[in-house]
């Protein structure tokens, strides 16, 4: 086995000894947040420095490119293609996170495609480099090792309830997640700074526009939130939670 395939190996194995023990991760801490600051001043020293428009695509899905990018500044989209015809919103990041992480360390080609929503500043970072920070710097690659897992965890959760929960108890859980994700208090109101259309939101709820249309309606008439101009701010996050069939704060 060489150096890649030992360096791959390891981080599967750390990630399942970790959801082994029940790690609540919930993989929406920003990967950066996570290192130290002289860790973090380092990593984000890898790499080359490149400038996205909205609309660019910095990760073609099906691509072999074996380069992680560090998300700097702007926000992204990540979809993955279902069939010819359909596309799906599978999870947005936003400064501080980490996109392509799978295939840079040699685990196949990209399985989504990861598009600018606004002007979006990422460092490129290639393979080699990325191995050769990690194995210097163990405290890194743990840090990788739970955002990783966090995601699968996520992932897993999402599934059961996609299939368990009806629509508005589905996007009214995404709701607050985008809010206590992403969420800036305003005034009496948490401003959710992800501006999602409605085509998206059905996207991640697994479910269509005209649905999600008529659960936002009603969370609307309920004075539980407010939208305008492809913002929405919470107005009741205790009654958010209550629609989504949440009892506790998430962890």
């Amino acid at each position: 086995m060489d150096r890649a395939e030992s360096f791959a190996a390891a981080v599967a194995e750390c990630c399942a000894v970790q959801m082994m023990h029940g790690s609540n991760l919930n993989g929406r801490a920003a990967f950066l947040d996570t290192l130290s600051p002289e860790t973090r001043a380092a990593f984000t020293r890898l790499g080359t420095r490149r400038r996205y428009a909205v609309g660019d695509v910095l990760i073609h899905e099906g691509d072999h490119a074996q380069e992680l990018l560090v998300l700097h500044e702007g926000l992204v989209k990540v979809t993955a293609r279902l069939d010819r015809a359909r596309v799906s919103l599978m999870d947005i990041r936003i400064a501080g996170d980490v996109v392509g992480e799978v295939a840079a360390m040699g685990v196949g080609p990209r399985s989504a495609t990861v598009t600018a929503c606004g002007d979006v500043v990422a460092t490129v970072v290639p393979r080699h480099e990325l191995e050769a920070f990690l194995l210097a710097h163990p405290e890194t690659l743990l840090a990788l090792n739970r955002m990783l897992c966090g995601r699968l965890r996520r992932a897993d959760r999402l599934r059961l309830e996609m299939g368990g929960y009806p629509v508005p108890v589905r996007l009214a859980r995404v709701l607050v997640e985008l809010a206590e994700s992403y969420g800036r208090t305003d005034w009496n109101c948490v401003r959710i700074d992800v501006h999602l259309s409605q085509s998206e939101l059905a996207a991640l709820t697994a479910s269509t526009t005209h649905t999600v249309h008529k659960a936002l309606a009603q969370l609307r008439n309920d004075e539980i939130i407010t939208t305008g101009l492809r913002q929405t701010f919470v107005r009741d996050m205790a009654r958010l939670r209550e629609a989504a069939l949440l009892s506790v704060p998430a962890a």
